[in-house]
């Protein structure tokens, strides 16, 4: 395992850079996920190289996504019954997502979640907040499709990323039936569990920027912190918006990438 402190040369600019960007994609990703939308072009515009930034954002993600879970677990609002098989899947779904990448072209997921996220956001904008309470349904239903989306995007996140949290608290409220809070605690955990997978890949390939990606860290662990309270706090009043702010954010990135 090849450990990288410094593999390129760091100046108070990109310092900066890092930790103001990486802050405000924690304070989003710790409200209603979608961080990465904001945190890996962060590192780019710092100087370093794709297979850098791309490592070095999971070390910095990992130590936010830590904060913000751990909050939400401390305050109650995980299900553990529901959230430990969904740790495990999308630890496998990581996996299979990272294969995939290797054998198809990025470009063909881009043109189909120009498809999805126009349905994704109708889907929130007909609902009028995110559900408060959790609602009555069959216990083995929901934990198909709990199990089902954390393995699917899960893959997701393997093999392209941006918008993975959003994209589970629709799903794990609107399809589920879990109230927005606990729906939020256990996304944090399947989050968590990508992130690792994908920082311990990057650590063995030695493509991480570990000095960097600590002070990252450090203004991840203030976002994820900040915005996990205000999440856990203001429930769907913080969340929806967020996850519409999140989807248009998502949107202009896969145009500007396709049509670049």
């Amino acid at each position: 395992m090849q450990f990288l402190w410094m593999p390129e040369p760091m100046t108070l600019r990109m310092i900066l850079i890092v930790v103001i960007g990486v802050f405000l994609a924690s304070f989003v990703d710790g409200i209603a996920g979608g961080g990465g939308i904001i945190s890996v072009p962060t590192y780019f515009l710092a100087g370093l190289p794709a297979h850098l930034a791309l490592g070095t954002n999971k070390l910095s993600s990992c130590l936010g996504t830590c904060i913000s879970t751990g909050r939400f677990v401390k305050n109650g609002y995980v299900d553990w019954k529901l959230g430990i098989p969904s740790i495990l899947l999308a630890l496998l779904g990581a996996h299979w997502g990272t294969l995939l990448q290797l054998s198809l072209e990025e470009r063909v997921l881009k043109w189909l979640l120009l498809i999805v996220l126009p349905v994704v956001a109708v889907v929130v904008l007909r609902q009028r907040q995110l559900p408060e309470a959790r609602r009555e349904m069959k216990e083995g239903r929901r934990s198909a499709v709990i199990w089902l989306a954390s393995l699917v995007v899960g893959a997701y996140d393997g093999f392209y990323g941006p918008g993975t949290g959003t994209f589970l608290i629709l799903i794990f409220c609107t399809l589920a039936g879990l109230d927005v809070r606990t729906a939020s605690g256990n996304v944090k955990l399947v989050n968590l569990a990508s992130n690792i997978g994908a920082l311990f890949t990057s650590l063995l390939r030695g493509k991480v920027f570990l000095l960097l990606g600590l002070i990252g860290g450090a203004a991840s662990v203030a976002g994820h912190y900040l915005g996990s309270g205000l999440a856990i706090r203001d429930g769907s009043r913080i969340v929806r918006p967020v996850i519409l702010l999140v989807l248009l954010l998502l949107a202009i990135k896969v145009v500007s990438e396709l049509f670049a």
